[in-house]
């Protein structure tokens, strides 16, 4: 009888703890320095992010800022939480509303940029990723929040919720709701297509791989002659020359052509290919008559 007592007590005072961080991500690494403010601390803001779709891959394409979103949906509260949320109207008109955002098109094709593979490469082969994410799947704390949830009050608050008017009006008055109108508006406007073909022709939508579409890169060099013989292989320019007159050979119509060896012939000459069908080649030029002896 005494054990059976002392295990209520030790559970009574365990509980207030387990009970103390219900919303929020607990015993999460903390982030770099640089990235720190920009990682969210409550279920609240990770819910606000995930909903988000110019801003909801950000959780992938880092391991640093995985490991507290990894943290943050083994919680608890994160989903008493997103049970609160879906009961407003207004989530949703936001979530739907950034899906026709042109921001969320750069959100998305940051997946193409290969640094972002290099990071994960590294957080593979690096042992504290790991001890991080294994922190918190065996986080005691964690396992009794999960084992005292059907006393947690933010638990008793989401359920309560089904029962409160106030739900029920707001659903009812969402057809009225200028969010909604303007949510409905937004393929109408001509201006969110101007936008998603200025994200789709932006360089920076693709991270690194987007410099093969800056026409800089293509340019040639301003200064600095290049080398005779001197062939860039990434310079689109010196693959077109290529099939320009070579040296010695017309470089416009009408131009005569400048003598060369007998026999020569350039390969990558237009012209020279041409001449071949002319029937002037075919045949002697006639002899000039030589001049009378002077007498």
């Amino acid at each position: 009888m005494k054990v059976k007592s002392l295990v209520v007590a030790l559970g009574l005072a365990i509980a207030p703890a387990a009970f103390a961080n219900g919303t929020a991500p607990a015993g999460a690494p903390a982030p770099a320095a640089g990235a720190a403010a920009n990682v969210p601390q409550t279920s609240q803001q990770w819910l606000e992010r995930m909903t988000d779709f110019t801003r909801n891959a950000s959780a992938y394409r880092d391991p640093k800022v995985f490991v507290p979103w990894a943290n943050a949906v083994t919680e608890p509260g994160f989903y008493t939480q997103m049970g609160v949320n879906m009961m407003e109207p207004g989530n949703w008109y936001r979530m739907m509303g950034s899906m026709m955002d042109p921001r969320s098109l750069s959100n998305y094709m940051q997946f193409a940029d290969p640094n972002m593979y290099m990071k994960w490469m590294a957080a593979s082969m690096d042992p504290n990723f790991y001890t991080a994410l294994m922190t918190q799947l065996f986080d005691p704390g964690k396992m009794m929040r999960w084992m005292m949830m059907p006393m947690d009050p933010q638990m008793w608050n989401m359920m309560m919720q089904s029962m409160n008017p106030a739900m029920y009006m707001k659903w009812m008055m969402a057809p009225m709701d200028p969010r909604l109108w303007q949510l409905m508006m937004q393929p109408m406007n001509p201006a969110m297509y101007t936008g998603w073909m200025n994200a789709s022709m932006n360089p920076a939508t693709y991270g690194s791989w987007g410099t093969w579409m800056n026409p800089a890169t293509y340019a040639a060099p301003v200064a600095g002659a290049a080398p005779a013989g001197t062939f860039n292989f990434f310079d689109p320019a010196s693959w077109m020359g290529m099939t320009a007159p070579a040296a010695g050979q017309p470089a416009a119509a009408g131009t005569p052509p400048a003598a060369v060896p007998a026999g020569t012939f350039n390969f990558f000459d237009p012209n020279t290919w041409m001449n071949m069908m002319n029937p002037a080649n075919f045949y002697a030029a006639p002899q000039q008559a030589p001049a009378p002896a002077a007498k």
